[in-house]
């Protein structure tokens, strides 16, 4: 069942969706608390340092990654809504050390923020996690970008997603 696919197409809204072998309580868990963040999130062979996560509305996850060559990139996500276990809402950025917004630092026409919701839909002990993501706040251009964007995000996100499946098989 472990399977993803993403929709890369002319609307700027980008949705994924994987299927986990593991009940809603744990892949909600997965994404709410540290100990477990820490162990897969991000891209493959990063290390995770959960610097802040107050998960609830108004909350924050702020984080830094660390790749194997020294690269260090930081984010946030400011929670918008959060219904345990099947629905979280927040706002992305990329961030400094301190949490504050900066540009993605591959991309300065990146859209500075972008909104996501994660849903997640159990059946019979397995999840369906779906992320809609779209830019928050964007000029035509970011948007633009974004939406060209669409393609690597869904490689990007099934790597993290591949990384959390092994995370849930050992959990």
């Amino acid at each position: 069942m472990n399977e993803t696919s993403g929709k890369a197409g002319d609307s700027a809204e980008f949705v994924i969706s994987h299927a986990f072998e593991a009940p809603r309580e744990l892949v909600y868990r997965a994404w709410t608390e540290a100990e477990r963040l820490a162990q897969w999130w991000g891209p493959g062979g990063f290390t995770l340092d959960v610097l802040e996560l107050d998960v609830r509305p108004g909350g924050i996850f702020h984080y830094g990654m660390r790749s194997p060559h020294g690269l260090e990139m930081w984010g946030k996500s400011t929670y918008r809504e959060i219904a345990p276990p099947e629905r979280i809402v927040s706002l992305l950025c990329f961030a400094d050390r301190q949490g504050n917004p900066v540009r993605h630092p591959m991309s300065a026409t990146w859209p500075l923020e972008t909104l996501n919701t994660m849903t997640l839909v159990e059946t019979d002990g397995k999840t369906m996690l779906t992320l809609r993501s779209t830019p928050h706040d964007a000029n035509e251009l970011e948007t633009n970008t974004f939406r060209e964007g669409h393609a690597s995000m869904v490689q990007g996100f099934g790597c993290t997603f591949e990384q959390l499946a092994a995370y849930l098989a050992r959990a």
